[in-house]
């Protein structure tokens, strides 16, 4: 972690990898899920770009003076993710269904949607690691 941590750089490195991840998503959607249309990989660009900015953001509460205890990067960032995947998946519930069905067999174990909160959890865990590795965590950032 930094000695001097920034809050603009752990925006740019949570967005950035966020858009990164979206970027992948948007160009391997169409070999994986060749129903998804241009709106839906259009839709997974801006979402982990917005998921990548809402787990930096996340960084910088200061948890301890609202639940109490100290929440680590690790369980704060994955649990992030994961619950804007969740509720992501129950907006979007008959699409991604509709989407998984297309691409897997009828009664696979993937057809699941409620199977992006798990891609949530690992997509934030790595999104947390980097921006706190790299643009440090806590208050300190804004008070400066």
């Amino acid at each position: 972690m930094l000695d001097h941590p920034s809050l603009l750089t752990r925006f740019m490195i949570g967005t950035g990898i966020g858009f990164l991840l979206g970027v992948v998503g948007f160009f391997w959607m169409p070999y994986v899920m060749p129903a998804a249309d241009m709106m839906v990989q259009f839709g997974v660009l801006f979402w982990y770009t917005t998921l990548g900015f809402v787990i930096a953001l996340v960084g910088v509460f200061n948890w301890k003076a609202v639940v109490k205890f100290s929440v680590p990067w690790w369980l704060r960032a994955p649990v992030t993710g994961a619950w804007l995947n969740f509720v992501l998946t129950l907006l979007t519930y008959n699409t991604m269904q509709n989407l998984l069905m297309s691409t897997y067999a009828l009664g696979d174990t993937f057809t699941s949607p409620f199977w992006f909160v798990v891609e949530g959890a690992v997509v934030g865990l790595i999104i947390g690691f980097f921006a706190t590795r790299y643009g440090g965590e806590k208050r300190i950032p804004v008070e400066q």
